[in-house]
């Protein structure tokens, strides 16, 4: 019964928000796409340039001259990605957040798609490889994430906007805060195993991809 109880308040809230959810989604494909695109437009000295500086942070892994613990990766990891949720959490409740959430959101996914695209440019399978070790584990749970908590902010910033300046709109906005609270604290706890994904899993697996090449 609890389980069903769940479930239907799921399907609810994605049917409620559906509009939302794809507009957000689309947002952020966008931002991959446009992050690839601008791997082709950077100049070859651009390129020559940001290569050396990759090839080097690998030669100085695959040698064992970065030797940060994983717990501390862990940490580093979690208070930046609670920070970039607290950021949207505080946006959404704010009448000046709408726009910035979405920028947010259109960023995140230029930052994946350059740098999956300049890795595939500049190392081709191998390159591919090494996105898919180095980006695809904890993205997996953080890009679900970024979108539910994306749309949840942008919803209830609209609802703060049309409680605010729409005449004869007088429903309660407490509920709808605590709500909105509790559900990006619960979106949030998962960023503990992307963390954790990024930490320790992620090191191992580019350490064994770049030792490869």
């Amino acid at each position: 019964m609890k389980k069903k109880r769940v479930y239907d308040t799921v399907t609810h809230h994605l049917h409620e928000h559906k509009s939302l959810y794809l507009f957000v989604s689309i947002l952020f494909l966008m931002g991959v796409v446009f992050g690839a695109i601008v791997v082709n437009s950077l100049s070859l000295t651009q390129r020559h340039d940001l290569f050396m500086y990759v090839s080097q942070f690998f030669h100085e892994m695959n040698n064992g001259y970065i030797v940060s613990a994983p717990s501390e990766l862990f940490v580093n990891s979690f208070t930046h990605y609670g920070k970039y949720i607290g950021f949207m959490w505080i946006l959404g409740i704010s009448l000046i957040g709408l726009p910035i959430i979405l920028i947010m959101i259109f960023v995140k996914g230029v930052v994946i798609g350059f740098t999956v695209g300049f890795l595939v440019n500049q190392l081709g399978g191998q390159g591919f490889l090494l996105a898919l070790v180095s980006v695809l584990p904890q993205n997996i749970i953080l890009v679900p994430a970024f979108i539910v908590v994306g749309t949840l902010s942008v919803s209830f910033c609209l609802r703060l906007m049309k409680q605010t300046f729409a005449k004869g709109f007088n429903e309660p906005i407490f509920p709808h805060f605590l709500r909105y609270t509790m559900l990006i604290l619960i979106v949030g706890a998962f960023i503990t195993f992307a963390s954790v994904f990024e930490a320790y899993l992620s090191p191992v697996l580019m350490k064994w991809i770049i030792g490869t090449f």
